[in-house]
């Protein structure tokens, strides 16, 4: 049988502090974190998007969650092509002039290569306590598909190991009528799991929830349906509840789709003030997944 985790990709957002979910003595980082996976037993890290964590940092990370947590970790926005603040790349790394956001070919490849080094190093604590779930590769919307692009995955996902590798792919020419059944083999090829999403649709930025298993592992983020997807803040993207009926639906396609892996990563991004989490909650509870003990 399957094992399934069911959490959300944060567990630290300002509005989800500020939502009264933790109770008010839990007021440091790793109280939070303690707290949180004594209720989930997954979680996706969204801060290595946006700058690399020390190695230090991510010790932190295990020593404050129990056995058997999962941690899901976001690639860094340099390595999957998406243009990247300047300021955050570790100061003996930054390139001098022009811009203050670059791309990859902006970079040496010396500075490139250590800066993979120092993920795998954030990545080690995590791996050698055998929290480490998968690495999230998340492309932009506009790396549509192509032997180029295939290429560009294939290279990133071998850096990436040994860990095991997530692709979610955001422009709609992958999963366009006979080019999803290409794109599925392809991830099956390379043994990457095939991220699913559930997000609004018929919006440019729209991909269908294409849930079949690629890999030995199988995942879906759970975006909602916010009405202000294109033109809304952040915020207001994600701002969304799961209605019980919508959960109860999905509960019976995760199951069906567990079967197909040896385990399924279900993580709500629908972090606004602490929704995430209650909708989580449910669908653990409807998918029978144990609380953490």
């Amino acid at each position: 049988m399957s094992v399934i985790k069911v959490g959300t990709c944060s567990w630290a957002d300002r509005t989800l502090l500020r939502s009264g979910w933790y109770p008010r003595e839990v007021n440091t980082p790793a109280g939070r974190l303690g707290y949180y996976a004594g209720r989930f037993g997954l979680v996706e890290v969204d801060t290595s998007y946006h700058a690399i964590p020390a190695p230090e940092t991510t010790q932190g990370w295990v020593d404050a969650t129990p056995d058997g947590f999962t941690f899901n970790v976001k690639a860094f926005s340099l390595f999957t092509g998406h243009p990247t603040p300047v300021a955050t790349l570790p100061a003996d790394l930054r390139p001098t002039g022009g811009s203050d956001r670059i791309r990859r070919r902006d970079l040496p490849r010396p500075a490139y290569d250590e800066l993979w080094r120092r993920f795998h190093a954030a990545l080690a604590p995590v791996a050698a306590a055998d929290r480490l779930g998968a690495v999230l590769l998340q492309f932009p919307p506009w790396l549509a598909r192509g032997d180029a692009a295939r290429r560009r995955i294939a290279e990133l996902a071998d850096r990436c190991r040994p860990a095991r590798v997530a692709v979610e792919l955001r422009h709609g020419s992958w999963f366009d009528g006979p080019a999803a059944v290409e794109t599925l083999a392809f991830l099956r090829a390379h043994e990457l799991t095939n991220c699913g999403v559930d997000m609004p649709q018929d919006h440019a930025e729209s991909v269908p929830p294409i849930l079949v298993a690629t890999a030995d592992l199988a995942m879906v983020r759970m975006h909602g349906h916010s009405a202000d997807w294109d033109g809304g803040s952040k915020e207001d993207r994600f701002r969304y509840a799961y209605a019980d009926r919508e959960l109860r639906c999905w509960a019976q396609l995760l199951t069906e789709l567990a079967e197909q892996a040896d385990e399924l990563h279900v993580l709500f991004n629908n972090c606004c003030a602490g929704q995430a989490q209650r909708d989580a909650e449910k669908l653990a509870g409807l998918l029978t997944v144990p609380v953490p003990s």
